[in-house]
């Protein structure tokens, strides 16, 4: 251990805080009337008395409990190299109204595309332990949703809210990804990351999304785009059941054209078991090691001073306590002189 050192060293000035209470006492009437039928021998007497034992005990008590408020601690002589191993994503989520087809599956039971995420990514923000993680989400516009943060319980209580039409129908892309990039500018280059899940193309927004997306490259975020949706599925009508392509909507070419343009990577996520496996390629691309630093454990010690403090204030029971400070050591060299 290191010598001890206090956290909080400015709280010594309530040392002396008793004494200043004192002084500022005024007398009562009753104090000064009886002081007043004094004799003078009386007065003389009180002049000299000389202070007790328990008058210096709780001095020494008060002296510990301030030193307790102090914060005292002692620090570890050696530390362990801990290496930063977080990543920084921000995540925007489709809420358009297309994220309600149900052409995906769990179990062998029908979802709709929205249901997947939400399954997939609870998954995915339980694993990302020592990350922060920020989530956007996206319609008719973009929205913070949660800005970058290590709550993943929040996070996944988010998540298990998102509902069709909770911000619009249409698909704000451009607005999603220049949201994205402003939450990333404060972070370290190499973990600016954004991952980008929509199932359709820009069909609302004030931005661009291929200029949303040159800009995210000016400020080295990368782009993780993933394209949801089935390329089939069976749908049924008054002339029979046919198959028809619930992605006809999704602009996969705008989609591997922002990744490209950001050095990410375009993924295409036809099923829920898709999407699961590429949030493990996305775990496999971006293993970012950060700076070492040592940690030294720190070791509180106020109860150490609160315990003496206490025991002092309970030593104040003991008729010796009221002696006088010469009785005192009279009496504690006559038990050492005295013979077994």
């Amino acid at each position: 251990m290191t010598g001890l050192s206090f956290e909080l060293p400015w709280l010594l000035l309530l040392l002396p805080a008793p004494l200043l209470l004192r002084l500022r006492q005024t007398p009562t009437n009753d104090q000064i009337k009886n002081f007043s039928l004094l004799t003078p021998e009386q007065t003389l007497s009180n002049a000299k008395a000389k202070p007790k034992v328990q008058q210096y005990i709780r001095w020494l008590a008060w002296g510990f409990f301030v030193c307790a408020m102090m914060r005292p601690i002692t620090i570890a002589p050696q530390g362990t190299n801990i290496i930063d191993q977080g990543r920084d994503m921000m995540i925007a989520v489709d809420l358009s109204g297309s994220m309600q087809i149900k052409d995906m599956q769990i179990n062998g039971d029908p979802i709709d595309r929205l249901q997947a995420l939400q399954v997939i990514l609870l998954d995915f923000i339980k694993q990302r332990e020592g990350d922060r993680l920020g989530m956007i989400l996206f319609a008719d516009h973009a929205y913070l949703a949660s800005p970058l943060t290590f709550d993943l319980e929040t996070l996944n209580q988010q998540v298990k809210e998102f509902a069709h039409g909770l911000v619009g129908d249409s698909t704000a892309i451009g607005e999603a990804i220049g949201l994205g990039v402003a939450q990333l500018l404060e972070r370290p280059a190499e973990q600016r990351i954004l991952i980008l899940l929509t199932d359709g193309q820009n069909t609302s927004g004030t931005v661009l999304p291929i200029d949303a997306a040159r800009i995210a490259a000016q400020n080295d975020v990368q782009i993780y785009a993933i394209g949801v949706g089935a390329d089939e599925m069976l749908s049924r009508s008054l002339f029979g059941v046919r198959k028809v392509n619930p992605s006809q909507d999704l602009d996969e070419a705008l989609l591997k054209e922002i990744a490209e343009l950001t050095n990410g990577t375009y993924f295409r996520a036809r099923s829920t078991e898709d999407l699961l496996n590429i949030y493990q390629e996305i775990d496999k691309l971006n293993p970012i090691e950060g700076a070492s630093r040592e940690f030294k454990p720190r070791f509180e010690m106020f109860w150490v001073f609160i315990l003496i403090a206490g025991l002092l204030e309970m030593s104040l029971a003991f008729p010796w306590s009221r002696l006088s400070f010469a009785a005192f050591r009279r009496q504690i060299k006559h038990i050492g002189g005295a013979k077994p």
